[in-house]
């Protein structure tokens, strides 16, 4: 059964350069290593760019698990970590609904 999450916190407000770059090389990572994160996709908020939101989608809790412990997951949290403002909210979701798109990705 997948596993919807969300991630969302804030970063300094100089920091969000290079905190957009290590989104960018980890979800590269993800693309090419983790056939069980079915979607990773971030967001930066407009009205707040300092702001961001990680939309996860595991396959299941084994790929959910695999995912957080990896060595690219440490490096990035590495990055973003030292720059936080308050923590981050993990948050897990029931599916209510989707778009073709989502159901066509999650096959």
């Amino acid at each position: 059964m997948p596993i919807f999450r969300t991630a969302h916190y804030q970063v300094k407000p100089e920091a969000v350069g290079k905190v957009k770059q290590a989104i960018l090389e980890f979800i590269h990572h993800v693309e090419v290593n983790e056939p069980g994160t079915l979607l990773y996709s971030a967001w930066q908020q407009q009205d707040h760019p300092n702001r961001f939101t990680h939309f996860f989608v595991f396959e299941n809790e084994a790929a959910r698990s695999s995912h957080s412990r990896s060595n690219a997951a440490k490096r990035f949290e590495s990055v973003y970590s030292p720059e936080l403002v308050g923590g981050v909210t993990f948050t897990d979701y029931d599916q209510v609904g989707t778009n073709q798109w989502l159901q066509t990705a999650m096959r």
